[in-house]
């Protein structure tokens, strides 16, 4: 059986309230359950409308993610350029091999073509993530950059492709 409301109960709840207080938490410190501290607010004229907060605090909310999600795009794209850039760089290859599975490595010009393609594969999805993140905004050549971005990409498709089908020979 509940136990009987009293005007302790009341004027907690008057109490409580005017600190700013949600209902749950005004219920979890009386030990009242949520719907009994709704009962005694609204025969005290009280209520927990936090309709302009909730709205300010959502939009607070939407901005923030916004603005890391722009800064998330911003790395990403530095990460591709950081990609990109390894292309062309000297670089060493090493691997396991021979009888003796020995490790030796090699200092090349640039990395090896698996290794470039793997670059770009790997660039190209940074710069796609990015995107997605914070598109690019229109504009004049917007349409047609989004054309060639598009054209460049099935081209390094095929070129994979391509490659698969020759056994993955360089």
């Amino acid at each position: 059986m509940p136990r009987p409301i009293t005007a302790l109960d009341r004027e907690q709840v008057r109490r409580l309230h005017a600190q700013g207080k949600a209902r749950n938490e005004i219920a979890r410190e009386l030990r009242r359950s949520p719907s009994t501290v709704s009962k005694l607010a609204r025969e005290q004229g009280l209520t927990f409308d936090r309709g302009p907060e909730v709205v300010a605090a959502t939009e607070a909310r939407r901005i923030d993610l916004a603005a890391r999600r722009a800064q998330l795009a911003e790395t990403l794209h530095q990460d591709a350029e950081r990609l990109r850039a390894q292309l062309w760089e000297p670089c060493r290859h090493g691997a396991f091999g021979g009888k003796d599975n020995v490790w030796s490595e090699v200092q090349l010009d640039r990395p090896l073509f698996g290794d470039q393609r793997a670059i770009v594969a790997a660039a190209g999805t940074a710069i796609q993530q990015s995107l997605k993140l914070a598109p690019a905004e229109g504009g004049e050549g917007a349409d047609q950059v989004r054309s060639m971005l598009g054209a460049l990409g099935e081209a390094l498709t095929r070129a994979a492709d391509d490659e698969a089908d020759d056994g993955g020979a360089e």
